[in-house]
């Protein structure tokens, strides 16, 4: 498990990289930018198929989950849980079998209140996208993803597999 993440000025579009403690974060000192803007956070987490779900302390947030390797039923409900009740108010999936995480998170989210009416800003919005590069999802996610009701301060780049490939996901992530 990898948690680390890339922040980066949106509105005049320049990329910092990565750092490890996202609380020690001092923009000016990564960020040649001159005018102070909103800066929402990416963080970056690697999981193993089956590995323990680590706490999430991100309030507010989108997530990409890139599914890479196969996972048990009863581990993806767990990750949905964990995602929903973490937070996650947009989640967007790619990968092996995208399409049962959108589904699961749904059904995540409508559990988490016991099938009654889920209020506009703890609705969350699901997508997959089993046809689309992972450069046009990440865009996608960079650009459009968001919601209708609640800013999304943070997103999640969630890599499901074997092998971290944080280098690699943080360079799609900056150029999308």
């Amino acid at each position: 498990m990898t948690g680390c993440g890339i922040g980066w000025m949106a509105a005049s579009g320049c990329v910092s990289g990565w750092r490890l403690d996202r609380h020690r974060y001092n923009p000016g000192k990564h960020c040649m930018c001159s005018t102070p803007a909103f800066t929402p956070e990416v963080v970056y987490l690697h999981l193993t198929p089956g590995s323990e779900l680590p706490p999430l302390s991100l309030e507010r947030f989108r997530v990409l989950v890139m599914i890479e390797s196969e996972v048990t039923t009863v581990w993806q409900k767990a990750v949905s849980d964990w995602l929903v009740r973490s937070g996650c108010l947009y989640m967007m999936a790619w990968g092996l079998d995208c399409s049962s995480w959108d589904d699961s998170v749904d059904w995540a989210n409508i559990e988490q209140f016991a099938f009654e009416e889920i209020p506009a800003e703890s609705f969350v919005l699901t997508s997959w996208h089993e046809n689309d590069s992972l450069e046009e999802v990440m865009h996608f996610c960079k650009h459009f993803a968001v919601h209708p009701s609640v800013k999304l301060p943070t997103t999640l780049l969630l890599q499901i597999s074997s092998q971290a490939q944080k280098k690699k996901v943080s360079m799609l992530y900056g150029s999308a």
